[in-house]
């Protein structure tokens, strides 16, 4: 069996209905994304639904996305779904860091020791890791705001500081980090060991525009872009995560690609789990015969 499962982010409340016709497209798991603007915990009743529709598909990860250190709701919902991964067969919890209004990135550290590490300890007690999304959502590193602090390296390195332990991770993509101009393959090659959960989200830059009209011009430079279309070579980013032991999963996160969208959203996603699959390795587990085998470097 491969080491990595190639799977789909959809949402909580739809998952039952849409799982059947996923299933048949090829996806191998699903990231089931719950509401932050209210309460979820009626929704967890519906878990059991989801697995019987998924026949036998893993849940790769529970996720929601709101601001965690201002809005106590966000942070009730994603203690259910620390409660309920081990229920679903989910080692993964996904979430925003959250942000403060006002407050340079380093200044929010200690809100973070408060708040998010003790989200970190539930998670442990649980066997549950929790994966933070890299999207910016408005967050300045002078100005916070926004509503997620992770959204670089340095971020990243205070922030796992500030919270200890090892329970949280990354919810690692190529899109955030060529949205904010930085290479995406040196930022996993380092932090590849803190990688808990991959959303399948590429992007293009169009530098033949930010070199033109530059940073501050009415012209947009950077797309989001569904896998297979983008500028990542997911063939190195794959190899860099079994490179790293990583054995999980990855979701296509879709619904983003302004070329592949409603009627093309699913004939996008299809491309991409195909490319995806051949990227980690194929699309069918061969074994093939035993006599020979063995890295031989």
């Amino acid at each position: 069996m491969f080491p990595i499962r190639i799977g789909t982010l959809v949402p909580a409340e739809s998952a039952a209905a849409m799982a059947p016709k996923l299933n048949a497209m090829g996806f191998e798991c699903y990231e089931l994304n719950y509401p932050s603007d209210r309460p979820i915990g009626g929704m967890l009743d519906g878990l059991p639904r989801t697995l019987d529709a998924a026949e036998g598909r893993p849940i790769s990860a529970l996720a929601c996305y709101g601001n965690t250190l201002t809005e106590p709701r966000v942070r009730l919902n994603l203690e259910a779904l620390i409660d309920a991964a081990p229920k679903s067969g989910a080692g993964v919890v996904a979430l925003f860091a959250g942000s403060l209004p006002g407050v340079d990135v380093p200044g929010m550290m200690d809100e973070c020791a408060a708040l998010l590490a003790p989200l970190a300890r539930r998670a442990a007690d649980n066997g549950v890791k929790l994966a933070l999304e890299g999207c910016a959502m408005g967050t300045t590193w002078r100005g916070g705001g926004g509503m997620n602090l992770a959204y670089c390296p340095d971020a990243w390195d205070l922030l796992f500081d500030a919270v200890g332990g090892d329970a949280m991770g990354l919810e690692w993509e190529p899109c955030h980090a060529y949205e904010q101009l930085m290479e995406p393959i040196p930022q996993l090659r380092r932090y590849a060991k803190r990688v808990y959960h991959v959303h399948c989200k590429d992007a293009t830059v169009a530098w033949d525009v930010l070199r033109e009209h530059g940073l501050d011009s009415p012209r947009p430079f950077v797309w989001n872009r569904t896998p297979g279309f983008g500028d990542t070579n997911w063939n190195d980013v794959f190899t860099i995560l079994m490179q790293n032991g990583y054995a999980g999963f990855a979701d296509i996160e879709g619904y983003h690609d302004p070329v592949h969208y409603n009627d093309l959203e699913w004939s996008g996603q299809q491309r991409a789990l195909d490319y995806l699959k051949d990227c980690r390795g194929g699309r069918v587990y061969t074994r093939g015969p035993e006599e020979y085998r063995g890295y031989r470097g």
